[in-house]
């Protein structure tokens, strides 16, 4: 097998555990039997400090995931979305929710590998936003299934805990922070104030993270970095690599036709206002990501936990 360790060749994972390996690999050799798959070349496993990831060639590709233990509910959710969203999401061959463990289709073509505009970003943001819609309903089921909850009233405890906890940080950031807390505080009261629903927030949303599954229809997936928050949230990580790629003039472009999916009740002023406010307190989740590493990995996420703080209160 080929093995990709990427930019952490000394990332110490289960995939070193002689045992863990034939549990996995064991795991998946059976459910591979039972949906009748033939391989027909090696298999590549993508070792990561917080996933491990097993390429199956076949007629169509399958992938073997394992989460982290912070992201073991990825498992769970990805069978859950599959029933309550099936349009927008991959459907498992299997999951093993208890060990975090998926086995899943291909999907279709990444949104990075093909040639695309700000027409394929709007398609796809319209759609995710669709998504997040139809899950409003189910916030109790989401945190029931062991998603994280970041929603916006939890966020400066998240913040204090994610200050305590991260070792990299100097006496001079940690004060920096510490004065930033009330700022931080009036954020959160003003986005709660503006009544969008908590959802699902991918935490992580951008075109390796988007599946081309026919002409103009999308589907997301890699649901480990996801809470429950506020859905603005995720607009951080996809406008800024739209804007890497198309320009920084795409985003109020692509912003707008995300946030009209939103505008029942709620006017495009107080929408765009709480979309600022969101992207900048995505900063914090994307630091509370950084932590859900494999343990024998945690040491890796701190300086990445750091340097989101710091933009956070930037």
């Amino acid at each position: 097998m080929q093995i990709d360790r990427g930019a952490y060749p000394d990332a110490v994972t289960p995939w070193e555990d002689p045992a863990w390996r034939a549990a996995a690999l064991g795991w998946l050799d059976a459910r591979l039997d039972e949906a009748g798959v033939h391989e027909t070349g090696p298999r590549r496993v993508r070792v990561r400090p917080w996933s491990v990831l097993v390429r199956v060639e076949a007629e169509e590709p399958l992938w073997f995931k394992a989460a982290s233990p912070g992201s073991a509910f990825e498992a769970g959710l990805g069978e859950a979305l599959s029933r309550w969203v099936p349009s927008h999401v991959l459907t498992p061959y299997a999951v093993d929710a208890a060990r975090g463990w998926s086995l899943l289709p291909s999907g279709g073509p990444l949104l990075r590998s093909l040639e695309i505009g700000p027409r394929e970003w709007e398609e796809a943001l319209t759609q995710y936003a669709e998504l997040q819609r139809a899950l409003v309903p189910r916030v109790e089921a989401l945190l029931g299934l062991g998603v994280p909850d970041a929603r916006v009233s939890l966020l400066p405890s998240i913040f204090d805990e994610a200050v305590a906890g991260n070792g990299v940080l100097d006496a001079v950031e940690r004060e920096r922070l510490r004065r930033f807390r009330p700022r931080l505080v009036g954020w959160c009261e003003e986005l709660a104030g503006l009544g969008v629903p908590d959802s699902l927030d991918h935490a992580d949303l951008h075109d390796g993270q988007i599946l081309v599954a026919a002409a103009g229809r999308y589907t997301f997936f890699d649901w480990g970095d996801a809470n429950v928050g506020h859905p603005f949230c995720s607009l951080l990580v996809a406008l800024d690599r739209a804007a890497d790629d198309h320009g920084s003039e795409v985003v109020a472009r692509l912003e707008d036709a995300y946030l009209e999916r939103w505008t029942d009740g709620h006017s495009l002023a107080d929408l765009r206002r709480a979309a600022e406010l969101a992207r900048r307190l995505s900063q914090l989740t994307r630091a509370g990501s950084w932590a859900r590493l494999f343990p024998t990995a945690a040491h890796i996420g701190d300086p990445e936990r750091a340097a989101a703080l710091s933009r956070l209160a930037g």
